[in-house]
């Protein structure tokens, strides 16, 4: 039997990422399968604290095994900044073109292009709370390329490669991106 796990995420780019990553292992149901549709306010300062207030959050109302994801991008000469502020780092409403305009701006005439993207998974599966994390490094580029994925995808090269994630086909990004890392430390400390 399939585990059910609610993805704590309105963010459908994200739960397909999710759910093309764990290939229909489990049965992952989005907030809104669930009829949950109100914003969770994510005010920690740690990927931690905001993956949890998330996952705490639709395990409260639901009474089920949840998931959750906070992610982002840390620039090493911009004292990993975006960090956890990645989403809106240009401000309100979340516009990824806007987000990614501001880092090239910040990052024009500086050679450390340094980054990563973490991720940060909470898990609370049969009233456990569990805690994965992922990374991946890379560089950002002086300009974008490609058009696939989201958020900073066009402008993050990682490590071993020439293209951007926003260049990659799908199953190529998602086996060596933070997510999948967290996702597959998951599935090997809870269901092998």
């Amino acid at each position: 039997m399939k585990h059910r796990i609610v993805v704590a995420s309105n963010n459908k780019h994200k739960i397909e990422e999710i759910k093309s990553i764990l290939a229909n292992r489990y049965d992952l149901l989005s907030m809104e399968d669930v009829g949950f549709y109100d914003d969770i306010i994510e005010d920690a300062d740690t990927f931690v604290g905001n993956a949890l207030i998330k996952a705490r959050t639709i395990h409260k109302k639901f009474d089920c095994n949840c998931l959750a994801d906070d992610s982002g991008l840390l620039i090493e000469a911009l004292n990993n900044e975006p960090g956890v502020y990645s989403a809106r780092y240009a401000g309100e409403p979340v516009n990824h073109d806007q987000n990614i305009e501001k880092v090239l701006l910040k990052m024009k005439g500086i050679e450390n292009r340094k980054a990563k993207f973490v991720t940060v998974l909470a898990l609370i599966l049969n009233n456990e709370e569990f805690i994965f994390e992922g990374e991946v490094h890379g560089n950002i580029r002086l300009e974008r390329s490609g058009n696939k994925g989201f958020g900073y995808d066009p402008i993050f090269e990682p490590i071993g490669y020439n293209i951007t994630f926003a260049e990659m086909e799908e199953a190529e990004k998602n086996a060596i991106s933070h997510r999948a890392r967290a996702l597959a430390k998951m599935e090997m400390a809870l269901f092998k």
